[in-house]
């Protein structure tokens, strides 16, 4: 469970990622690329923040996440200037795509197909035998 001051740092690194990521993406000129840092948990320690990205189209999120990944020290070297006064040290910053919208799009195709598990009962009871 997170503690207070983890939340707290975490928003505040999750904000001014937003900020940095953005801004690259702005002013590199690339266009239809969308990047949003969906969560920021940092570990009890404070020495380490997992930070998950929301990458759209989802056919460069690979490619983006390799980028980000590679420019890390820079990212957070930009981090520690903006929340300098906020934190005494910046904790190290471990990137992942965010998966869970991928999860949901899955949920809703299913639901749109005709093997609606809630409109027909009887392919519950396929499942519940297989």
């Amino acid at each position: 469970m997170e503690t207070n001051r983890q939340k707290k740092i975490g928003g505040v690194i999750q904000k001014d990622l937003v900020d940095i990521l953005q801004g690259e993406v702005r002013k590199n000129g690339i266009t239809n690329l969308i990047i949003s840092v969906s969560k920021v948990a940092v570990t009890s320690d404070l020495s380490v923040a997992t930070v998950h990205l929301s990458i759209f189209p989802q056919e460069k999120a690979q490619e983006t996440l390799v980028a980000i990944k590679t420019n890390t020290t820079l990212i957070k070297h930009d981090l520690s200037q903006r929340v300098r006064l906020q934190l005494r040290k910046v904790p190290n910053l471990v990137f992942f795509i965010d998966d869970s919208l991928d999860y949901i799009e899955k949920i809703d195709k299913a639901l749109a197909n005709r093997d609606n598990p809630i409109e027909n009962r009887d392919l519950l009871e396929k499942r519940r035998q297989s």
